[in-house]
């Protein structure tokens, strides 16, 4: 039924806890994987006498680093599980639309995402990338908790 699925990865606790179902899902309906990773650019506030900055070029290696390293994880389940696999490391401002763009571009047919369930004012302040990819694709999107 499933042939090419989407699984946005953050490296979060979460996420990493949910791989094992989104492989075992994937063995089962005999399809690919494509895994990905979205880093944000790093914002450069307005810095006033005495502030701090930040090293933007150190700031670009360690997200690359990191998300490369969230996406060796989720090719290393998808090898144990004898499932094909490719990752993807994007840059963008808005995950939730790299995730969308992604799956168009990648032919996906199916998109898996874990989410935090955050509720009330914590959703409000934090927002929800799972609930903008729900709203901004018309693939399934399979949420897991």
């Amino acid at each position: 039924m499933f042939k090419s699925i989407l699984f946005p990865t953050d490296g979060s606790d979460l996420s990493e806890k949910v791989t094992a179902t989104v492989m075992e899902f994937a063995r089962l309906h005999q399809s690919r994987i494509t895994a990905v990773t979205v880093i944000q650019p790093m914002l450069m506030p307005t810095l006033g006498d005495g502030a701090a900055v930040i090293d933007a070029g150190q700031y670009e290696v360690q997200m690359q680093s990191t998300a490369r390293d969230h996406i060796n994880k989720v090719a290393a389940a998808a090898s144990a599980a004898g499932v094909p696999f490719e990752g993807i490391v994007a840059t963008s401002t808005n995950p939730a639309d790299e995730i969308v763009q992604a799956a168009k571009k990648y032919g996906c047919d199916l998109i898996v995402m874990a989410s935090h369930g955050r509720t009330g004012l914590s959703k409000l302040l934090l927002g929800s990338e799972t609930q903008s990819v729900l709203s901004h694709t018309s693939l399934p999107v399979l949420v897991l908790h």
